[in-house]
């Protein structure tokens, strides 16, 4: 006889994705893994949205629906994970798309290994919707990683990501961490904690998880001052790490200049006089760290390049940044 299968938990926070959301809805309505509930959290949308919730709920009783007044993406995932039943939970943004295999994929990753990991994790395939260039962050690599492994992989951007997607795991991680709520970049400041719970991650590095680029998202919209959120998320986590892994000094370095260059990456254009001098300090932490960082041989080339640039000054460094981007095809 066939073992009967874990429920599995997918959590979607819905909002305003009209033009978006029945690709992702359908992609999870496709999903092969047998236990599923699908916990769409409609997150006080004001366009169909909620609408197109209804109907699929209507159709597939794995969907269930919750419409709650607008609390941001943290508050609607927590309430996600308080409403999950299921032994194993995992997110899915719903402006995004799945394989069909996504849940069955991470659930066999765990099983191979006889459930001695309690999180498995995949890869991203990036998808710059602009210009249709897709970007596969994986590797092939089936492997299993310490917690603290990931910590230092994630890092360096070396396979492991921060988000809360791409991700399996038991629900009892989620019992002492909750995502931020009012903050953006939310998933640097949860994602080590649910690693530092973890002996070992079962990682499957091929990409199951589509993550569409797209104008207007957090990512890509343009900059306002709630953007420098991310600084004080990744200083929160670097503090963290080093007082449980101190060795991991150099690693959470790199991790909060690649912050501070993400940031001025966004801040290229402003002209307000206070947001200008948040910026001449970015540049002067980044410049301050630039040794350490350089001479770390897992630093990133991009983030060497990003040095290369700043040595001409500022105004180069914004002319060379957007050349790179143009080339990169993610403008």
């Amino acid at each position: 006889m066939t073992q009967e299968k874990p429920l599995v938990s997918i959590i979607v926070p819905v909002y305003n994705v009209e033009k978006y959301l029945q690709a992702c809805l359908e992609s999870l309505a496709r999903q092969t893994y047998p236990e599923l509930e699908i916990i769409l959290i409609d997150d006080g949308s004001t366009d169909s949205s909620g609408k197109m919730c209804d109907e699929f709920a209507q159709k597939d009783p794995r969907f269930r629906v919750v419409h709650q007044a607008n609390g941001g993406l943290s508050n609607a995932r927590n309430h996600g994970i308080k409403l999950a039943q299921g032994e194993y939970l995992t997110f899915v943004d719903s402006d995004d798309t799945v394989a069909t295999d996504y849940v069955t994929f991470l659930y066999e990753l765990l099983e191979v290994k006889g459930f001695k990991s309690p999180m498995s994790i995949c890869a991203l395939n990036n998808v710059y919707l602009a210009t249709g260039v897709e970007k596969n962050d994986g590797n092939g690599l089936v492997t299993t990683l310490s917690g603290k492994k990931a910590i230092e992989m994630m890092c360096y951007h070396d396979l492991v990501d921060t988000c809360a997607y791409a991700k399996l795991a038991k629900k009892e991680l989620y019992e002492t961490v909750a995502f931020p709520e009012g903050k953006i970049f939310e998933d640097i400041a949860t994602t080590y904690q649910l690693f530092m719970q973890c002996d070992s991650i079962e990682c499957g590095f091929l990409p199951k998880y589509n993550y569409m680029l797209r104008a207007g998202s957090i990512t890509t919209s343009g900059f306002n001052a709630k953007k420098l959120e991310l600084l004080e998320m990744t200083d929160q986590m670097a503090e963290d790490v080093v007082a449980r892994y101190p060795d991991l000094a150099a690693a959470v370095k790199r991790r909060q200049v690649y912050a501070r260059f993400s940031t001025l990456n966004q801040m290229l254009d402003i002209t307000e006089p206070d947001l200008v001098a948040k910026r001449n300090a970015i540049i002067k932490y980044l410049k301050v760290n630039q040794a350490q960082v350089v001479s770390d041989p897992k630093t990133p080339k991009r983030d060497k390049l990003g040095y290369l640039m700043l040595k001409f000054g500022f105004p180069m460094y914004k002319v060379a940044w957007k050349n790179y981007l143009k080339v990169k095809g993610q403008r």
